[in-house]
C-alpha cells in the first residue's frame, strides 16, 4: 500500500493524525500533512483507510 497526501488541498484539520499517528505528521509552519510513512505497514491498512475516508479536505488517498 502507497499513501498519497496532496499538501495543496490539505486544510491542516490534523484528523489524519488521529488515525493513524505514525503514519501522518503535521508541518504547523507550513499548515499541512506531512507523511511519516509513504508505504506503512500492512497492519495499518484499516487506520490509514479511515483517516482517508475521513480527512476533511479529501487530500489523502490510498493505492495498492
Amino acid at each position: 500500500m502507497r499513501v498519497v497526501a496532496d499538501t495543496d488541498l490539505c486544510q491542516g484539520h490534523q484528523m489524519c493524525q488521529a488515525e493513524a499517528p505514525t503514519v501522518f505528521g503535521f508541518d504547523e509552519a507550513a499548515d499541512h500533512v506531512v507523511l511519516l510513512e509513504e508505504h506503512p505497514d500492512e497492519a495499518l491498512r484499516d487506520a490509514v483507510r479511515t483517516a482517508v475516508k475521513y480527512c476533511p479536505a479529501m487530500a489523502l488517498s490510498m493505492e495498492d
